[in-house]
């Protein structure tokens, strides 16, 4: 039970947290990648940052997976699977291949690891050990809202990757500086890497059925739209022939 009580308690927090952050994000732009400037304290190597940030998603999940009691449950390991798939790349594959190796502070790098290792301790604890006896049944890999989100996980990090992809492709070896991207969704929005990574959370959230996966979703959602927005912004005020059409992060809605 003291658990549970610290569980939503920090559920709770994180809930205003994100709140919060949204509305700032609007005034003030993380500074990380394009948006990197001075006056945010000592960096570090933004593939080592990455790296760095990231990395409590795979430890922790991967620590409470081995020391849980569900850990040869054929759902849990499927929802790891789906987790470990996405932060493996995400922490180890993707800072590799970037093209530039631009500053991080290392506050941005710290408030990162804050949030991984709160979100991956309330996913992973609801999943293989907080989550009430039954409440995944066995026949929840039929269940619609499995299916559908499984679905949506997919699709979403199919769309991450490839615009992902687009990026890193749009510079050669030893090129600087940036440039328009095209194909892909990037003929809809400035930011389909983020679209994609809200559909894949979206299909988490509803593959769990989950408080922490609901929350997971509302962060992604608080620290996307803006950054998608500064995004455009930035584009449009650095090319002139930018795509007129193109909107922001959700394809013809914004």
């Amino acid at each position: 039970m003291e658990e549970m009580n610290i569980f939503y308690g920090l559920m709770i927090a994180s809930a205003v947290i994100a709140v919060v952050m949204f509305i700032l994000l609007f005034f003030i732009s993380a500074p990380y990648g394009r948006h990197v400037r001075r006056g945010w304290g000592p960096s570090i190597s933004s593939k080592l940052g990455w790296i760095i940030m990231e990395a409590p998603a795979v430890i922790i999940f991967g620590v409470i997976l081995a020391f849980s009691e569900r850990r040869f449950d054929l759902l849990p390991l499927a929802f790891s699977f789906l987790w470990l798939s996405h932060y493996i790349q995400r922490d180890l594959i993707f800072p590799l291949f970037l093209r530039t190796n631009k500053r991080m502070p290392i506050l941005i790098m710290f408030f990162g690891m804050l949030f991984q290792t709160s979100n991956t301790y309330l996913n992973a604890r609801w999943i293989f050990v907080l989550a009430p006896e039954g409440y995944y049944h066995e026949n929840w890999f039929l269940d619609s809202r499995f299916i559908i989100g499984v679905i949506l996980f997919i699709t979403g990090y199919i769309i991450n990757r490839h615009s992902d992809i687009i990026l890193r492709d749009l510079r050669k070896p030893g090129e600087k500086g940036y440039k328009i991207p095209f194909g892909g969704f990037y003929r809809f929005v400035s930011s389909p890497n983020y679209l994609g990574e809200i559909i894949l959370w979206l299909g988490w959230a509803l593959a769990t059925w989950s408080l922490p996966g609901l929350l997971f979703i509302v962060w992604t959602l608080a620290n996307l739209i803006p950054r998608a927005k500064s995004h455009h912004d930035w584009y449009k005020e650095t090319f002139e022939d930018y795509p007129e059409k193109r909107k922001i992060i959700f394809p013809f809605i914004y």
